[in-house]
């Protein structure tokens, strides 16, 4: 096989970025480092830029033109309108070898964002009929800049890359509108995989709990799936003062929610994987003396094991509905499937983990716990290979288990952890290439 390396440094700086092949299969730190040095400024332009002009899930068409404006700038064909705002940049090198996908996610949260930086923003949404903040809480500008840059990196240096890169940027990650479909799923279902089939996807999250210069990264079952339930609980209205006279859905509902949290505590095997049911509404009643005739219990369902996953859905239906024809009453049980669980293909975990250490260091490469949050990359995982990991962005002396956490409205990032960002995508990509 072929070695992709940098020339030499001083190289790099007179003649900007080119690779030339060698006898060995992998590239070298410093080429990656040096790649991503060189494009650093113009990421952090672009991050600033994305963070100042964010856009609510399937509202991104903004961000969209901007982001395929810079690609077709680097002679990236560019392909719009995937699952509404969603676009694609395909680069094929001038040697034959496998197809990369890499991932950006391009939607904002609707928080007002609390921070000071001179380029916070200011935008503002409709989010659920309501008016809010818009802001890039959870990192999304720096994984469209970090993507970015990796792409012009690569298409730097396309007359010597062997295979070919396409580059996806996803709208509507952080869930969809109420009645909208949209994100990776149906990116998916509209051939996003048919017209370029790749051999592999990785993606990357910038996390506030790690401090820059660290990568986070788990094999198999990462993050968690993440559906939502909801029971409605059908009783008899009556007088506050005569409970006999009617069927209280309120103590049904109580004694559903104590029922349901023995389900992932007492039902299912926990020693093949963690389960959490918790529930966040409890609506019903509008005076204190009126027992009302129904209650809405909604909540969350997260897991990280897919047959575990229908269990549980079977185990709510029956809880609820026996619970309930216990005392009278009748409960309807419906379950929205959300994110599926986020599954790091092990293989190609082993295989990309050398190239991480290249960048990193053995120091600063650390296994991560499992992750609670979902994250729908997993559907990319789930039809090819895949590799989703995390990097630090709390700048080094700050305790990262205390900074404002992803979703925060003082939500930051070290911004050199962006070249962190860039360096590792693209030595996991030369690194991939090189060993097909």
């Amino acid at each position: 096989m072929k070695r992709l390396s940098v020339l030499l440094a001083s190289c790099l700086l007179l003649s900007g970025p080119s690779i030339a092949a060698t006898e060995s299969a992998s590239l070298s730190a410093s080429a990656s480092e040096n790649l991503a040095k060189n494009v650093q400024p113009q990421v952090v332009k672009w991050r600033r830029h994305f963070h100042q002009h964010p856009e609510l899930s399937n509202e991104e068409f903004n961000t969209g033109k901007t982001v395929a404006k810079a690609l077709e700038d680097m002679g990236i064909k560019v392909e719009t309108g995937i699952a509404g705002a969603g676009l694609t940049g395909f680069l094929q090198g001038s040697k034959p070898g496998p197809t990369v996908a890499l991932r950006a996610d391009m939607d904002g949260l609707p928080v007002v964002e609390q921070t000071d930086l001179p380029f916070a923003s200011k935008t503002q949404g409709k989010y659920r009929g309501k008016d809010v903040g818009v802001m890039h809480a959870c990192g999304h500008d720096a994984h469209m800049a970090i993507l970015l840059g990796v792409a012009k990196s690569l298409s730097d240096i396309k007359n010597d890359l062997a295979g070919n890169v396409l580059f996806i940027f996803q709208p509507a990650e952080e869930g969809l509108p109420a009645g909208e479909v949209g994100g990776a799923e149906l990116m998916l279902k509209e051939g996003l995989f048919e017209k370029h089939k790749p051999d592999v996807v990785y993606g990357l999250h910038v996390w506030s709990a790690l401090n820059t210069g660290t990568v986070a990264y788990r094999s198999g079952p990462a993050m968690a799936s993440a559906d939502v339930f909801e029971i409605v609980i059908k009783g008899k209205q009556t007088h506050g003062s005569r409970p006999w006279g009617g069927v209280d859905p309120i103590v049904v509902a109580a004694q559903t929610i104590m029922a349901v949290q023995t389900i992932a505590s007492r039902q299912v095997d926990v020693t093949k994987a963690p389960s959490i049911i918790s529930f966040g509404i409890v609506e019903g009643g509008v005076r204190n003396n009126i027992i009302p005739d129904s209650v809405k219990l909604v909540g969350t369902i997260r897991n990280f094991d897919m047959g575990i996953r229908a269990q549980i859905h079977q185990k709510i239906k029956h809880t609820a509905k026996h619970v309930a024809l216990a005392a009278g009453a009748e409960a309807d049980v419906t379950i929205n499937l959300g994110y599926p669980v986020m599954v790091n293909d092990p293989a190609l975990v082993k295989a990309t983990l050398p190239s991480l250490l290249k960048v990193v260091g053995d120091a600063n490469l650390i296994e991560s716990d499992l992750v609670t949050g979902a994250e729908d990359f997993a559907y990319f995982a789930n039809e090819i290979p895949g590799f989703y990991y995390f990097v630090g962005v709390t700048p080094k002396g700050v305790n990262a288990k205390t900074a404002p956490s992803n979703h925060s409205p003082y939500f930051d990032i070290e911004e050199s952890a962006m070249q962190v960002g860039v360096q590792t995508l693209l030595q996991s990509t030369l690194d991939y290439m090189a060993r097909h």
